[in-house]
């Protein structure tokens, strides 16, 4: 027994050594393919890698040419550590960064300084009293005011910067002398540092986070739109769709996931965008806050979104030849809707206004059309049997012993459950509670047929499937509005062009129940910007 122990140990340390050594011959290929994919996904993330590393480069000739290291000094270091902190991925975030950092500085020096002017006059012992009475006080007010959400929201940085720098300048002016030509040196270094981040960002392929989050809108707008059409498609052709099931799946998943996850990057971006120095052509300031209102109004729309493609995946499932009975007004309804997604993304990637007018006429009358086909056969929905002839159902599978054996195990389960019920407290013997903790291992596995055996008995099950799904259209239509006002909003703040019949090229989209291919995988995700 000793020796067949010590063979198993023995197998299982070389199964682990050779998979260690099967993992580090794979390790420089996988990583080689990592790195080339980080690049191929967005090009721009090597474009600013090189302008950091010329940053760098440029910044560190402070220290290594010997007439600037004779002017600066050590403090040299400093702008390269500027550098490296502030230098972001977009001009918005190097701008905010960079601003935050040298008024910070700006402010913390000039206040320390006259601080220690102050403190000097009365003599050594109030000197001490002084810079502890004015660290604990500004200490205490600065971290105070980074609570107070605007500043948190814009100004967080700065603070954070300028309450290091006093700290610094005032707790190292009780012991040093020259502290004024240390603060001095710094204060250029920062500044320098400073700057050639703002040339680099500015003036030199710069990546603007307005842009990124204009373009971020869009793309969010054409996904849900998308992943729509695709999820009520393969709820009328779900018989079609095992062999597309991934691609499908992968493509709708996507598309409201970019939605749901975007709250804190359209914030950021959105923050980062009103450092910006752009304009619309109007000469007015472009309210980077309603794209961010844009991209609320979308996150609780794409929750129907998710509840619709739920419904692909419910265990009861209407048949099919129900389905098809109103298949052609709930595809109607969902490509309208998708319409109008994307015509609002066209209005906003054109900056030109949309019809209100005539987006709200083709959802209502497709909204008429359905509602008018399930005024039509009621019966269908309500699972009635008043002499009705009832529709054909989906023919079922043969029946076999395991399905006979499950019905009788839901028959005696709901038995006991019912004498249990109905006997009084305390007439349970020891006995009858230990059959059923024996029995409760087997009942556990039954469990889940159990429930899917005593729901479909009920009259109304192949029917409420289809009910929410259809309700779930509605409601989808009732959220748009909010989707709309925003955008509507946006075009009226941002002062976009008035709407035209010929700029409208999804007015004229003639709309058929054509099955799209389930194949076709369109990759709308934005990638993520740098060091956030």
């Amino acid at each position: 027994m000793a020796e067949t122990n010590n063979t198993m140990r023995s197998s299982s340390h070389w199964k682990s050594f050779y998979s260690f050594v099967y993992k580090v011959k794979r390790f420089p290929g996988s990583m080689r393919k990592t790195i080339w994919n980080v690049g191929k996904d967005d090009p721009r993330r090597v474009v600013h890698s090189l302008k950091v590393g010329l940053a760098l480069t440029l910044v560190s000739l402070l220290y290594l040419m010997e007439p600037l290291f004779k002017g600066i000094g050590e403090n040299a270091m400093w702008a390269v550590m500027t550098v490296v902190v502030v230098m972001e991925f977009t001009a918005g975030g190097t701008l905010c960064k960079g601003l935050n950092r040298g008024l910070g500085t700006l402010l913390a020096g000039s206040l320390a300084f006259f601080i220690r002017y102050l403190a000097d006059v009365p003599g050594q012992i109030f000197h001490a009293i002084f810079i502890g009475a004015a660290v604990f006080i500004l200490g205490a007010a600065a971290t105070y005011v980074r609570f107070i959400p605007y500043i948190k929201k814009n100004y967080d940085y700065g603070v954070m910067i300028f309450l290091l720098t006093f700290n610094l300048i005032i707790v190292s002016s009780y012991r040093v002398d020259n502290v004024w030509s240390i603060g001095k040196d710094r204060i250029y270094t920062i500044c320098i540092g400073v700057g050639l981040c703002l040339v680099m960002s500015l003036f030199v392929f710069p990546n603007w986070s307005g842009e990124e989050l204009h373009k971020s809108t869009i793309s969010k707008l054409e996904g849900l739109a998308k992943s729509i059409e695709v999820s009520v498609m393969e709820y009328f052709y779900d018989s079609e769709k095992q062999a597309n099931d991934d691609s499908s799946e992968d493509l709708i998943y996507k598309c409201y996931e970019a939605v749901l996850d975007s709250k804190s990057k359209d914030e950021t971006l959105a923050i980062q965008a009103n450092w910006e120095p752009r304009y619309s052509r109007c000469c007015h300031r472009i309210p980077w806050q309603q794209y961010a209102k844009v991209g609320a109004a979308l996150r609780h729309f794409s929750y129907t979104v998710v509840a619709l493609h739920g419904c692909l995946q419910s265990e009861i499932q209407t048949p099919r030849s129900i389905r098809d009975l109103y298949k052609d007004s709930c595809i109607r309804l969902a490509q309208e809707v998708s319409k109008v997604l994307r015509a609002m993304a066209n209005s906003i990637r054109k900056k030109h206004k949309f019809s209100l007018q005539i987006l709200s006429n083709n959802l209502n009358e497709a909204l008429q059309d359905l509602d008018g086909v399930l005024k039509s056969q009621p019966q269908l929905l309500l699972g009635s049997n008043n002499g009705r002839s009832r529709t054909p159902r989906t023919p079922k599978t043969p029946r076999t012993p395991n399905s006979y054996k499950l019905e009788e195990e839901s028959r005696i389960l709901l038995s006991r459950v019912k004498s249990d019920c109905c006997s009084p407290v305390g007439s349970k013997s020891k006995e009858h509670s230990r059959e059923q903790t024996k029995e409760g291992q087997r009942h556990k596995v039954l469990r889940p047929q159990l429930s899917k055996i005593i729901i479909t008995s009920l009259e109304f099950s192949e029917a409420l499937p289809f009910a929410a799904f259809t309700s779930l259209l509605v409601e989808m239509v009732a959220k748009l509005d909010h989707v709309m006002d925003e955008v509507e909003e946006l075009g009226r703040m941002s002062h976009f062009k008035e709407f035209r019949d010929d700029d409208d090229n999804n007015a004229n989209i003639v709309v058929t129940c054509d099955r799209p291919k389930m194949n076709i995988v369109d990759n709308n995700d934005l990638p993520s910007y740098g060091a956030e």
